[in-house]
């Protein structure tokens, strides 16, 4: 069942040249656990859009999202005060051990994973956090990210984040990584936590309706004792073990 709250929104602002923060105040507070993710009502719309929680602070539940359609075009044209309509929090979340962690994020895909290294953070885990982007206009501001790539060279290193990542591994010796971002930034990563032995959880970036398992949009396949079985992002998800999902080329 749908868990449904009304709030109101605390802050909007451009935090870079193509992505918006959005602070969600709800009148009750909402635990949230690093990975899952809330479903906004955008007026007009049928479907709700699900968006990673990127903060949560003494009940305010903040965003990131470009616009990229109607859905996120509505949510950008809010202002402070407006009432808005939230469902959640949905999905499971990173499995939080104590060790050294890698934390890896791609474009948006950074969200979630800023969200999970503030839990680590307080929980005294060491983790290093990369995250890559087009240039340095796409960084967005306020974000604290421990080493940065953009493909252009424009800020940290150039290139890919995934150009990195091996000597990162290397150099840092991560006991897990955590990721998000696009398909082939998270097989790529999958493929070399095996390579290396490392554990790798990666949050699945998937296109969603009913949010809530049952429309079975959002299928991927995953590997389950032995036998290759269907899971669905947004309930079976969007977590998953990197080993586990059947990475498509």
């Amino acid at each position: 069942m749908k868990k449904i709250y009304k709030a109101k929104v605390n802050k909007i602002e451009k935090v870079s040249s193509s992505s918006y923060f959005i602070e969600i105040e709800c009148e009750n507070p909402v635990f949230v656990e690093a990975g899952q993710f809330i479903s906004i009502y955008c007026n007009g719309l049928t479907l709700r859009r699900p968006f990673s929680v990127y903060s949560n602070n003494d009940g305010k539940i903040g965003i990131l999202f470009k616009e990229r359609g109607k859905g996120t075009k509505y949510i950008k044209s809010l202002k402070v005060g407006d009432d808005i309509d939230i469902a959640g929090p949905f999905g499971n979340s990173f499995d939080i051990k104590n060790k050294k962690a890698l934390l890896i994020g791609a474009g948006i895909g950074a969200a979630p994973i800023s969200y999970l290294k503030t839990k680590l953070d307080n929980e005294n885990i060491e983790n290093c956090f990369i995250a890559g982007f087009l240039n340095k206009d796409e960084i967005p501001k306020g974000m604290e990210i421990d080493k940065i790539c953009t493909d252009d060279g424009s800020f940290g290193e150039k290139g890919s984040v995934l150009n990195y990542i091996g000597v990162i591994i290397n150099e840092y010796k991560p006991e897990v990584i955590y990721a998000c971002g696009p398909h082939i930034v998270l097989k790529i990563i999958s493929e070399l936590g095996e390579k290396y032995g490392i554990e790798t959880q990666v949050a699945m970036e998937k296109v969603m309706a009913c949010g809530i398992g049952v429309c079975r949009g959002c299928v991927i396949d995953i590997k389950k004792d032995g036998k290759i079985i269907n899971a669905t992002v947004c309930k079976d998800g969007p977590v998953f073990k990197g080993n586990e999902v059947v990475w498509e080329s």
